[in-house]
């Protein structure tokens, strides 16, 4: 699925520089175009397209772990004679061989949100902090708890089997906040903490959520936390533990920041989420192709990290010593910036 925004006539005599952004051609490629999370970043990519006068084309999966419509758009891309190409991959290892022909083309590839595998595969990332996402929301959960987190039935609510980075890098770093040794960090479902029920895959929306709860919670109804990739697995998580009557008894954490997760920790169904700022990181991809359009100039990393930093809160009303964090409200004047 495509979309043409933000072109600009050019003239024919006395170029501006305005006008000679509008040869720049961008494209965006998110893994769906119905999480709210993706339609705030591409929003924020048009918004910054038609600012500066740039002809953005938006192209998206079908659902999550779509990899083929994603090859299918970058090569789209290369034959329209795209400079630069903002991505948030499906499939994180797979994807890389087609973003190197996009890069041999001469195209600049920026992944947003989700790191590629391996992240120097693409020229630049715009991206949360993922593992610190989520161990700020394991730090909270196992502060929540006490004495009881020793004692604690976690359900792992992850992404994909293909286990993708942002998945991978959220999933262990709740473990770690939780106080739970990993096993090979590069991958989840390998810890051997009696304390884990079990890993079961959401597709990042509020079926798979349900679905994923309902089979753990099989497994042992007794489960008291729930890790989830974001919220709409978390709203679907929230609605099968209702229909057993535990909304009420179950801590549920999340990773995203969106307006409707923050009114979902003010009204209780989410205790904790770590909020993203995708509009942020989609504006400064669409300021990078422009960058690399006019003078060849990548983007620079954060200091200390091997991508560009675009920030995390903890959102919760329910505060924990030492997890520094702020309450719905505020976190709904910042969604999503």
């Amino acid at each position: 699925m495509t979309t043409l925004l933000g072109a600009t006539a050019l003239g024919l005599v006395g170029l501006t520089g305005a006008a000679q952004a509008a040869d720049i051609g961008a494209c965006l490629i998110t893994k769906t175009d119905t999480n709210p999370f993706f339609v705030k970043m591409k929003e924020g990519a048009t918004a910054k397209a038609e600012e500066l006068g740039i002809s953005l084309k938006s192209y998206a999966g079908r659902i999550d772990g779509d990899h083929e419509s994603q090859v299918t758009a970058i090569e789209t891309c290369i034959a329209d004679g795209a400079k630069g190409i903002l991505i948030t991959p499906a499939d994180t290892s797979s994807i890389v061989a087609s973003v190197q022909q996009a890069r041999d083309a001469g195209l600049v590839v920026i992944a947003l949100d989700t790191p590629l595998d391996p992240i120097d595969a693409a020229d630049a990332t715009f991206a949360t902090d993922n593992f610190l996402a989520g161990e700020l929301i394991g730090k909270w959960a196992a502060g929540k708890l006490g004495d009881d987190a020793a004692n604690a039935k976690i359900a792992m609510l992850d992404l994909a089997v293909s286990q993708p980075t942002v998945g991978v890098l959220r999933d262990q770093g709740f473990l770690q906040g939780f106080g739970i040794d990993l096993g090979d960090p590069n991958k989840w479902g390998d810890e051997d903490d009696a304390r884990i029920v079990g890993n079961d895959v959401t597709a990042g929306n509020e079926e798979g959520g349900r679905k994923a709860m309902e089979n753990l919670l099989a497994k042992d109804p007794f489960i008291n936390v729930v890790y989830t990739i974001n919220e709409p697995a978390a709203a679907g998580a929230y609605e099968a533990l209702k229909a057993l009557g535990r909304e009420n008894d179950v801590l549920i954490v999340s990773v995203d920041g969106g307006c409707p997760g923050v009114a979902n920790v003010a009204d209780g169904v989410i205790g904790a989420t770590s909020q993203q700022y995708p509009l942020l990181m989609a504006s400064k991809g669409i300021e990078a192709i422009k960058a690399w359009a006019e003078g060849g100039a990548k983007p620079e990393v954060t200091p200390g990290k091997d991508f560009f930093d675009t920030g995390v809160q903890l959102i919760t009303d329910q505060p924990v010593d030492g997890v520094e964090s702020i309450d719905s409200k505020a976190g709904a004047d910042l969604c999503w910036g």
